[in-house]
């Protein structure tokens, strides 16, 4: 199993995509060759992102931001 498969099954194991994680598979996926397994592990992710079985981080941090945002306008 290469990196992009464990950081995938990381990811599904704990329901939570860190910042750092993201960004390695960003790199992996843009500077290394890969798989079919590896693109069907990536979309595997990409779906239970969407079906919110994993929390994404830097979405959370965004809406965070923008909260704080809002109160100081407000």
């Amino acid at each position: 199993m290469n990196k992009i498969n464990l950081i995938v099954e990381t990811c599904l194991e704990t329901g939570y995509l860190t910042v750092d994680a993201e960004e390695r598979l960003r790199k992996l996926l843009q500077t290394t060759k890969y798989g079919i397994e590896d693109f069907q592990a990536f979309l595997k992710l990409q779906e239970a992102v969407i079906e919110g079985l994993v929390r994404q981080e830097s979405r959370e941090l965004i809406l965070h931001n923008s909260a704080i945002c809002n109160l100081l306008i407000s």
